[in-house]
């Protein structure tokens, strides 16, 4: 599905990992897909406060906790430059959307 917010439709979801040969590409596509998901989650589900949007977000970090056993099993894993490139892009989602929230409420559940 295409995604109908100018900002999201053309950003360029996990970047740093995707130049960054320590991830696995099929891995750092998965991860781009959680993202793009998160993003039609949010477009169809217009969260009007920062507790619906974390309920998303939250959702999208247990994929990504997920990820990470699918990326250790690859000798790689959600290490500090992950961490850094998946907190930017959910901070960025959310500024795309309108929410001026605190990047660490977004990913709270992280296990990474």
């Amino acid at each position: 599905m295409t995604l109908t917010n100018e900002e999201t439709r053309t950003y360029a979801f996990l970047e740093q990992m995707q130049n960054d040969t320590y991830y696995p590409a099929e891995l750092v596509a998965k991860g781009q897909g959680i993202l793009h998901d998160l993003c039609l989650q949010i477009e169809a589900g217009q969260p009007q406060t920062p507790e619906e949007l974390f309920a998303l977000t939250h959702a999208a970090t247990e994929q990504f906790n997920q990820l990470n056993g699918d990326l250790e099993a690859q000798d790689s894993e959600l290490e500090t430059v992950a961490r850094e490139n998946i907190g930017k892009d959910m901070e960025f989602i959310a500024q795309a959307y309108g929410f001026q929230v605190d990047v660490e409420n977004l990913i709270e559940n992280r296990e990474w």
